[in-house]
């Protein structure tokens, strides 16, 4: 290998002279990559004296990697998300397949290795998420399983502005039904095994509910496509329509549903908030945007990546061998 060949980076030392920062790609500012610029340097120490700096990066760059700090343990990884924003969050009104590590950290989403899950920000989907979302890098996988990123201000600033004005008008509605048969049941979803605990929750979310029998609860709710970030005023491109809607699935997948279930039966799926449907094309170039903008770096074990989860949205790629990404989330919002 010809080490000529390749170019230094520019490397920025902080004020304190306690950490570097610098980019994966030269012609992309996400993630911002901070290491220590001594060695042995405690992140969690170096973490509690400088929140402001982090949240003004944070905010500017949608997502900040931190490697090469020496955390190896879970409860390290949960101290430092602590350490920035205090409570952690629980996992509730559950989307994806999901196990309880320790305290409130979580497994990445447990769906098959061979899967790729699509960009998304963290429970869009609802009306109310989690601001920031931290994942720790324990395992990584022997090939694949990078967690793919993209800025939602940019999707939303490269969508056509007929899309765009159609979204904004009409939101999204999300139509999903929870049985014993497919996806995840309504226990798993709400954490409960009372049915009076799953009615005050969905009345106190604006969520349309009815049981269709004993176990096969169906929901409806109403969100928005286009959010404003409280703190930045931005407009960022903000719901799960892509992933919801039936066209997520292989084709065979969904002839198979289609076959089997009426279409308001299905497991999940996406509407306009009228409850008109939503154009598969239109679905598919919001897709074609997320593969366009996404960025990929493969995990180095120890790596935490902390992402403004309004700015930022985040994925995986299918993957071999043992992989494990833990996932801990912050700082509720909602509208």
């Amino acid at each position: 290998m010809d080490l000529s060949t390749f170019k230094r980076k520019i490397i920025n030392v902080s004020s304190t002279g306690l950490i570097k920062t610098e980019f994966l790609q030269s012609e992309n500012t996400l993630p911002l990559v901070v290491k220590p610029a001594i060695e042995g340097l405690n992140l969690i120490l170096w973490a509690a004296s400088n929140r402001e700096w982090m949240e003004t990066k944070l905010l500017h760059h949608g997502g900040i990697l931190f490697r090469d700090f020496n955390i190896k343990a879970v409860s390290e990884f949960e101290q430092f998300i602590q350490t920035i924003s205090g409570e952690l969050l629980e996992y509730s009104y559950r989307s994806t397949p999901r196990s309880q590590v320790s305290g409130k950290i979580y497994t990445s989403t447990e769906y098959p290795a061979n899967q790729y899950i699509p960009l998304h920000n963290e429970m869009a989907y609802s009306r109310n998420w989690p601001m920031k979302i931290w994942f720790f890098c324990c395992k990584s996988a022997q090939q694949g399983g990078e967690t793919p990123i993209a800025d939602s201000r940019k999707i939303l600033s490269c969508l056509d502005s007929k899309i765009h004005e159609k979204f904004l008008q009409k939101q999204v509605m999300y139509v999903r039904n929870y049985s014993d048969i497919l996806d995840l049941k309504w226990q798993d979803v709400f954490q409960t095994t009372n049915k009076s605990d799953v009615e005050k929750y969905c009345k106190n979310s604006g969520i349309e509910f009815e049981w269709k029998d004993s176990n096969h609860l169906r929901t409806r709710q109403v969100c928005q496509a286009i959010a404003t970030h409280p703190k930045t005023n931005e407009k960022v491109w903000f719901n799960q329509a892509h992933l919801f809607h039936i066209s997520s699935l292989k084709t065979e997948v969904q002839e198979t549903l289609l076959s089997t279930f009426s279409e308001e039966d299905i497991p999940r799926n996406a509407y306009y908030g009228d409850a008109s449907p939503i154009e598969t094309s239109i679905l598919d170039e919001i897709r074609q945007l997320y593969q366009q903008e996404s960025v990929i770096f493969p995990w180095k074990e120890g790596d935490i990546l902390m992402l403004d989860n309004m700015l930022t949205a985040h994925g995986r790629t299918p993957f071999l061998g043992y992989r494990k990404v833990v996932v801990g989330m912050a700082e509720s919002a909602k509208i």
